[in-house]
């Protein structure tokens, strides 16, 4: 069965030009790039092309560019690094709709002392500043929020939240994963100081990311050890994983001009279900957000039996984050905007990349009205007004309350 991936915001394919960067690094380059030797030596300047790759891509200096893990990792990091350049400074500012890795951080927090603020967001996605006026005060150490949302693909306005952090000297850290390859970056004329991105969201392998550190921001170490990264991120570096982060970075750069091929196909894909399947809704903020995203409600079934039916098809979509898909509740992202029941539950987000193509969207076309229709057909419920799902919907808003 051929595979249709339209969940690109969970991990995209690896890109063959990056395979192919990689593998001398997987079996001839295997020196350790701190060694004295000229045989490590090579190795250490291939990481510094890397990060020369991935700093063009971000906008940003070399030296500013520290290779990580992952996201999870970098967007640790970066909390823990801007609590610690403030320790006097007791109170943190973020949102309801961040991923996993930053709000159970910032829970963890708060049982350690801090205290944290959740910035609420409307029905489109979007935040509100006066909030975020109203919360920050001089002992707010840190501002994190993301760039774009993993799930309906809403952009924050990034540079405006770093405006307002930098007039209460406030820390503004940024969890760039789904925008670096997708939204152009430059971080040289702008208010972040701390962004994350990881590798296996534009093309590379999973297990590599890279966090921008501003200069002269005064960065203390998550991982404690040798001297890695100029002292920054302990431990012997990824070599095959940083060549391919280096890679598709310089690969991104150049695609980012072609994105209006992923939005040609995301908006064709979206218009053509919108009119095929009556009582569906696109959720989020049509006017700001990613290129390759779109985040469907169909009413009165579940987005779980829809996946189930879409792989039956061979087509890869998702009702959340994938680090999260485990979990039966709703999209923690979708309740935060106050969705409806019926909304929330039958929810898909899909995602698309470079890979994909005409004959991918026609076919989702295809099979997508057939199977809504049939899960309707299932379904205890069929209006907004049913009793059982009015009980549904009071315990969603009590939830949110």
């Amino acid at each position: 069965m051929t595979v249709i991936y339209l969940d690109n915001n969970a991990t995209t394919k690896v890109d063959p030009a990056v395979v192919e960067a990689m593998v001398p690094y997987l079996s001839e380059f295997y020196g350790n790039p701190s060694s004295m030797h000229t045989f490590g030596g090579q190795v250490g300047k291939a990481i510094k092309e890397a990060r020369s790759q991935v700093a063009q891509l971000l906008g940003a200096e070399e030296s500013e560019v520290v290779f990580t893990s992952c996201g999870t990792e970098g967007n640790n990091t970066a909390i823990r690094a801007a609590l610690a350049a403030q320790p006097d400074r007791r109170h943190i500012i973020t949102t309801q709709v961040e991923h996993a890795c930053v709000l159970n951080v910032c829970k963890q927090l708060e049982k350690q002392g801090y205290t944290v603020t959740y910035l609420s967001v409307d029905r489109r996605g979007q935040l509100d500043l006066m909030e975020l006026e109203a919360a920050i005060t001089g002992s707010t150490a840190l501002v994190t929020t993301m760039y774009a949302n993993n799930e309906i693909g809403v952009v924050f306005p990034v540079e405006q939240i770093g405006a307002i952090a930098k007039e209460y000297g406030a820390t503004y850290h940024v969890d760039a994963v789904q925008v670096a390859g997708k939204i152009p970056l430059n971080m040289k004329n702008g208010t972040i100081d701390l962004l994350t991105v990881s590798g296996h969201k534009l093309h590379a392998p999973k297990g590599v990311g890279a966090l921008y550190v501003r200069r002269g921001f005064r960065f203390r170490p998550y991982l404690l050890g040798g001297h890695q990264e100029r002292g920054r991120r302990a431990g012997t570096e990824n070599v095959p994983g940083i060549i391919g982060m280096g890679k598709a970075a310089e690969l991104a750069n150049f695609e980012l001009k072609y994105m209006q091929h992923e939005t040609r196909l995301r908006d064709r894909l979206e218009k053509g279900l919108l009119q095929l399947i009556p009582d569906c809704e696109v959720n989020g903020d049509v006017k700001n957000r990613l290129p390759n995203t779109t985040n469907i409600g169909f009413k009165y079934i579940e987005g779980e039996a829809i996946l189930f039916s879409l792989n039956q098809y061979g087509i890869c979509a998702s009702s959340g984050s994938a680090c999260t898909s485990g979990s039966l509740e709703p999209s923690h992202v979708l309740r935060a905007m106050g969705l409806p029941y019926t909304t929330l539950h039958g929810s898909i987000r899909f995602s698309l990349s470079r890979y994909t193509t005409d004959a991918e969207v026609d076919r989702v076309l295809e099979v997508m009205p057939g199977i809504i229709a049939r899960l309707r057909e299932m379904s205890p419920f069929t209006n907004d007004n049913a009793a059982w799902l009015q009980d549904r919907e009071e315990a969603v808003v009590g939830a949110r309350a």
